[in-house]
């Protein structure tokens, strides 16, 4: 089991998307591959002309938690998941 930080609406959306979708806890969420992901995050970019790839979006999480005050420590071994710090 994985820990992710996300926003409370956000949290609140998926919440009432799991249930309404009667997703069990041991099935995902959304039953897609990395590539599909990584596919989906290029394809969004290009839709509003911008060149985006996942990993500028765990590096605008990172941004945005140390911005709204989240212990540096905090940021690296969470969000951004570096086993040192």
């Amino acid at each position: 089991m994985e820990v992710v930080f996300i926003a409370k609406k956000v949290a609140d959306r998926l919440k009432e998307y799991i249930q309404v979708k009667g997703i069990k806890p041991d099935e995902r969420i959304f039953p897609i591959t990395y590539s599909t992901a990584r596919m989906i995050v290029i394809k969004a970019g290009k839709l509003v002309s911008t060149k985006l790839r996942p990993h500028d979006l765990r590096r605008h999480a990172a941004t945005f938690a140390s911005r709204a005050g989240t212990p540096l420590e905090i940021v690296s071994k969470m969000v951004l998941r570096h086993e040192n710090f």
